[in-house]
């Protein structure tokens, strides 16, 4: 069985000795959890002793972008807070309004 097929097949099913197939299908979702977890792994000790220049361009174009969105996200909620304290003091004033009529 390859190491990729564990993606595929799930080798705990019908496990005489698994109590359930819902155990089998935890230890499925683990088995496939540590493969990637290896890979993962395997990817960052090859990107840390080789340098890949080409994802660190994309990383670094990435960190830009992301300090756009932020900067975005920020403007936007503080956006919603000022447009809250608008509406609030809008309807503050229009029930001084009405109070100040009767």
């Amino acid at each position: 069985m390859s190491d990729d097929s564990i993606y595929t097949v799930n080798p705990y099913l019908d496990h005489p000795q698994l109590a359930s197939p819902l155990e089998g299908e935890v230890l499925w979702e683990y088995a496939k959890l540590a493969r990637t977890i290896r890979r993962v792994d395997s990817f960052a000790k090859t990107t840390s002793t080789q340098p890949n220049d080409a994802l660190l361009a994309e990383l670094r174009s990435l960190e830009r972008k992301m300090g756009l969105v932020l900067t975005l996200f920020k403007a936007s909620v503080w956006a919603m807070i000022t447009d809250t304290e608008a509406e609030a003091e809008a309807e503050a004033e229009e029930e001084r309004r009405r109070l100040n009529e009767l």
